[in-house]
């Protein structure tokens, strides 16, 4: 059912997008064991492609307007959208994994960010703003809020860290029968607005930080988002939806139940 474009999943379909969403998480799981020196781009695409096979799905990502991997693999300076290929992880890097798969034609979407090797301080601080970020974020949705409450826990979370720049470019988004849907969650923004958080409702909560501007450019290949200075960034993102009892991540392999307890926010998955 749609509801003002957005899509109402009935508890069946949820239970659905939870298997795809489990396909995602095995599977950045798998890369993050996988994602280290001398490793390309390509290769780790390669990983992710036999095992969301493996595990009875299909991407979401591979030939979406065109793109040529099943993940999106964005090292260093680039925030979104990194196609795979030869590029060779080194020591040092972090790499934002972004990875989709769909059972029964229900969507999953989770990424996270990788640390190769050793990170300077920064960045690994950098990497944990943004993963607290998210879970703040989906901390704060609440059956009758609105998406906007997400919006300013995530703003507020990065803000009260240090000086970062989050990207205003790219948002969340609803996500169910297709993998974009309405409506968009920005990561920043005054609580209180947006679309009603009801039962049913899906969203994937991506916030993406940087350690320099929010400014961003597109390159060449027309997908690959950089950060305007060259400052590095990171990026995470979950699937979750909200029942009678709480939230329930649905591209974390327990739920998000250990998460949200730490924060205080009860659980929902079944």
């Amino acid at each position: 059912m749609f509801e003002r474009g957005i899509e109402i999943k009935t508890p069946a379909q949820i239970e659905t997008m939870r298997s795809a969403g489990l396909v995602v998480a095995k599977t950045l799981e798998r890369l993050r064991s996988s994602a280290a020196d001398g490793i390309t781009t390509g290769e780790l695409d390669a990983i992710a492609h036999d095992h969301i096979r493996s595990l009875g799905a299909t991407s979401n990502f591979l030939g979406y307007h065109g793109f040529t991997g099943v993940i999106c693999t964005s090292v260093n300076d680039e925030v979104v959208h990194g196609i795979p290929g030869t590029r060779v992880l080194r020591d040092g890097d972090i790499i934002s994994i972004d990875c989709g798969a769909i059972v029964d034609g229900w969507h999953g979407d989770a990424a996270t960010t990788i640390a190769i090797g050793d990170v300077p301080p920064e960045v690994s601080k950098l990497m944990d703003v943004t993963e607290e970020a998210l879970w703040h974020g989906i901390a704060a949705a609440a059956l009758g809020g609105r998406v906007s409450d997400i919006s300013h826990a995530v703003e507020t979370t990065v803000g009260a860290a240090g000086d970062y720049g989050i990207v205003e470019g790219y948002t969340g988004h609803g996500i169910g029968s297709a993998m974009h849907q309405p409506p968009n969650v920005p990561n920043y923004g005054r609580p209180g607005r947006g679309a009603k958080l009801v039962k049913g409702l899906a969203l994937a909560v991506e916030p993406m930080v940087t350690l320099g501007t929010a400014e961003t450019r597109t390159l060449a290949d027309d997908w690959t988002v950089v950060t305007s200075d060259g400052s590095w960034a990171a990026h995470y993102e979950h699937t979750f939806t909200l029942t009678d009892t709480g939230a329930w991540v649905l591209t974390a392999i327990d739920g998000g139940a250990a998460r949200l307890a730490e924060l205080g926010v009860p659980y929902g998955g079944s």
